[in-house]
């Protein structure tokens, strides 16, 4: 069975990208430009979460994966904060984001990190 990647970028060109490569890993990607997905969750059962911190809507991406892990029923989902700002890493630490995708980045560096997480 596919591992499921729900993934949501702030750009449709890295959106399409990064699903595009992930799709030809063999994974099943959920891919969105806004957190609808996230409102589903339960409903789709992703085996990680890619997250941009900068995305259309009122929260950020840190702030959706901050509610991920703060909520019992979604707290054990994998969870990658991506991102261009600086201060990726400890944005990401303090979301308790799993892992964090600096951009841009490398694309084996895209798959060793979903890998790692999944």
């Amino acid at each position: 069975m596919e591992k499921k990647i729900v993934l949501i970028q702030d750009n449709a060109e890295i959106l399409n990208l990064m699903d595009d490569v992930l799709t030809d890993e063999g994974y099943e990607v959920i891919s969105s430009l806004t957190t609808e997905p996230i409102e589903n969750i339960d409903i789709i059962e992703p085996d990680v979460v890619i997250v941009d911190d900068y995305i259309q809507g009122s929260k950020s991406g840190s702030e959706v994966i901050s509610e991920l892990k703060s909520n019992p029923e979604t707290e054990d989902i994998p969870t990658v904060l991506s991102s261009t700002s600086p201060s990726l890493p400890e944005t990401a630490k303090n979301c308790n984001a799993d892992d964090y995708l600096e951009k841009p980045f490398d694309i084996d560096h895209l798959i060793d990190v979903v890998e790692k997480n999944s």
